[in-house]
């Protein structure tokens, strides 16, 4: 079991998966919440939280929603509705400081100003629905 814990320590997070890989997500909605891209680890949807009345949750579409903690403002995670998966904020966890970034989504959206030096997966947001069973191709 893996616990992360925001910045004020208001809120943990324990997630039995592994913390050794971390995706980045380049979508426009991740870039202004993050104030850059997303860095997260897949939880699944088996997660154990402490100190939920610490936590505020914004809808921020039809598919998702995204958490942080009302206290100090850490970002905590995304939940993609269906199928239930959590992807938590990776810096909350001491220990994904030895990840590895094994993929990047939205690719397409990514702003000219960065770029990661890892090679990685690189998928682009069609890439992303058809893994989801959406589009019509």
């Amino acid at each position: 079991m893996h616990k992360g814990l925001c910045l004020c320590g208001a809120v943990t997070i324990s997630v039995s998966k592994s913390v050794d890989q971390i995706s980045v997500c380049h979508c426009g909605m991740c870039q202004k919440w993050n104030g850059g891209p997303g860095f997260s680890i897949d939880g699944g949807s088996n997660l154990t939280i402490e100190g939920k009345e610490a936590i505020t949750v914004f809808a921020s579409s039809s598919w998702g929603e995204r958490a942080f903690c009302k206290h100090c403002g850490t970002h905590l995670f995304y939940h993609l509705i269906s199928p239930s998966t959590y992807y938590v904020s990776a810096a909350l966890f001491e220990e994904s400081k030895n990840a590895q970034m094994s993929m990047q989504i939205y690719i397409e959206s990514k702003p000219k100003y960065y770029n990661f030096v890892e090679k990685t997966p690189m998928l682009t947001e069609q890439d992303i629905i058809k893994l989801m069973g959406g589009g019509s191709d």
